[in-house]
């Protein structure tokens, strides 16, 4: 699995995530993104889904503390991916129990999501 982020410089954090989601490494990017977000201040997240195999079965992933110290940074996210894994994408993030709107987006529909992020 692949983690690979950027931040632009109109506070756009991208990431590209493909293969599988190991609890280790998206601990790690967590821990780095933590301190970006906050000190990007208010931010807006793209999530590019490319080859992605879902998740490992570590037992670590019901741990959402990250995301409540983050969401007050973040204006809005978007994840970016093939519909199969629209549903247990949105909730794994919280969609809807969390202050930050989050949508997704199908592969194709990319720009549209990149048009959603900068309303």
């Amino acid at each position: 699995m692949a983690i690979e982020w950027s931040v632009s410089e109109d506070n756009l954090i991208q990431f590209d995530i493909s293969g599988q989601l190991v609890f280790k490494e998206y601990q790690d990017v967590q821990s780095q993104l933590e301190e970006t977000i906050k000190q990007a201040g208010q931010c807006r997240i793209l999530v590019i889904l490319k080859d992605f195999e879902g998740w490992d079965n570590d037992k670590g992933w019901g741990d959402s503390s990250a995301t409540e110290r983050t969401d007050p940074f973040i204006k809005k996210f978007a994840i970016v991916g093939d519909e199969k894994w629209r549903d247990l994408v949105e909730v794994f993030t919280l969609k809807g129990l969390r202050p930050v709107p989050i949508e997704y987006y199908s592969s194709e529909n990319e720009q549209q999501a990149r048009d959603w992020l900068n309303t």
